[in-house]
């Protein structure tokens, strides 16, 4: 047995210290420094049972390194694949954070009891009945998924050795605990260790793991945040408990991009694929309504046509409010200051409130023109022609900024049925043929004339 070590961790952002401190020095955050103690032995929590000698990788030429595309695992989830970036890749970590009663929990058993490979889903925070309640209303007949309720990390290699699993799933990484440390599950020690032994299974076995993880209340993956740098992928499940809509990031990806999103409706037999985001992006209204504009955006590789709503009103009290939502506020006052400099609108002393539909954010700088359509047309009060989007970046001398991929923005709104886009005059579209008519414009000037003129 190893002597015993304490040392002092900020429950905050991981960092150790020797003796304990009031004040964190690396994230300034107060009394987070918690003592733990650590006991370290020799063994390692996961064995590996093939053969005593133990494989030594030996360095490789660049030129001799096999660049073949490993193939993916696919989880029969066209949305979970995209964000992956393919799909699983074996051997690999991935850890899914989230708000509690997001749905985290239902997405991860949803995959697996669709999967055709054999899937092991563990779980310390739920009994098996109750997962089989959750299970039965999601997808009653499956064989291949094996449920297991435990905590400890011995006890799950075990159980592991003798089903080989094709997939593991974690429900959750803070529920974990090893004998070879000495601290509660949760702690920074535990959630290190726990996570360690994982990667080291899923190495040397080539398995995939999938971790979910709980959240602190400013929406970061709680625990050290060298759980997010030991893992291969880091994705965000998120949405508002108003809407029924939920959306998966991918924050961080070793084996793709991080710009792609995947979007899910939760509904009582579990989350169901949402194949066309634009459906619930864009409300059905008939009526021509003022301060709602159509904007033409890309999320990664996925065009998306999303609804913006302003509303500009005289202010109450002698400071104008600035809110929006699902939006850049800076960008937002940015493009106020614009209209006011180059346009001559005088909305400094007017309240401006703008919404993205939907529950969703964007950083798009393609939405600047649809949000300026969005506030003139309700500053105006008069409705923009049913049939109009908008695809364009403005500038802070009032100039129409050409975007990208803008012929693929253009494609998505002629498929919804737009009859009209504004895109800027400077760029280079190659399209022939189209349905949709493509407006040519270059300042703020021309987009007022030929909307409201």
């Amino acid at each position: 047995m190893a002597k015993t070590k304490t040392a002092y961790f900020c429950q905050n952002c991981g960092t150790q210290f020797a003796k304990w401190v009031g004040q964190c020095t690396a994230c300034k955050q107060w009394n987070t420094v918690v003592e733990e103690v650590i006991q370290k032995e020799e063994k390692s929590g996961w064995k590996t049972s093939r053969g005593p000698r133990e494989k030594i990788p030996k360095p490789l030429r660049v030129s001799e390194i096999n660049t073949e595309r490993e193939l993916r695992l696919d989880v029969y989830d066209q949305e979970f694949n995209r964000v992956l970036g393919g799909g699983l890749v074996p051997g690999s970590m991935v850890l899914l954070g989230g708000e509690p009663g997001v749905g985290k929990s239902t997405l991860l058993l949803q995959i697996a009891l669709k999967l055709p490979y054999k899937t092991l889903y563990v779980s310390g925070e739920e009994s098996q009945k109750q997962i089989k309640m959750r299970a039965d209303r999601i997808h009653p007949d499956t064989e291949n998924c094996f449920i297991l309720t435990e905590t400890k990390t011995q006890h799950i290699f075990q159980q592991i050795e003798a089903l080989g699993p094709d997939i593991v799933v974690i429900d959750s990484i803070q529920t974990l605990h090893s004998d070879y440390i000495e601290s509660a599950a949760g702690s920074i020690s535990q959630i290190r260790e726990c996570t360690a032994e994982l990667i080291k299974f899923a190495k040397e076995t080539n398995t995939p793991v999938v971790l979910i993880g709980h959240i602190t209340k400013d929406g970061s993956i709680a625990g050290p945040k060298i759980l997010e740098h030991m893992v291969d992928t880091v994705l965000q499940f998120e949405g508002d408990r108003n809407y029924v809509y939920r959306i998966l990031r991918a924050l961080k990806n070793r084996f793709g991009s991080t710009a792609e999103l995947g979007i899910y409706e939760m509904q009582g037999n579990g989350l169901r694929e949402v194949n066309n985001p634009s459906e619930i992006l864009i409300s059905k209204n008939d009526e021509g309504l003022s301060g709602t504009a159509i904007a033409s955006t890309v999320e990664g590789m996925r065009p998306l046509l999303i609804e913006i709503q302003a509303l500009v009103s005289t202010a109450v009290y002698g400071t104008p409010q600035r809110s929006n939502t699902g939006y850049n506020a800076k960008r937002l006052n940015m493009l106020l200051a614009v209209l006011e400099k180059r346009a001559g609108f005088k909305l400094g002393a007017k309240d401006v409130f703008l919404n993205i539909t939907g529950g969703i954010s964007v950083d798009d700088p393609a939405i600047d023109l649809a949000v300026i359509a969005a506030i003139l047309s309700s500053n105006i009060d008069i409705p923009i022609e049913k049939g109009i989007c908008f695809a364009a970046e403005i500038g802070l001398a009032g100039e129409i900024r050409p975007v990208q991929r803008v012929e693929q923005r253009i494609l998505e709104a002629e498929k919804l049925g737009f009859s009209t886009i504004y895109v800027s005059k400077r760029n280079k579209i190659g399209l022939k043929n189209t349905q949709i008519e493509i407006e040519l414009v270059s300042k703020i000037e021309d987009v007022i004339s030929r909307l409201f003129g």
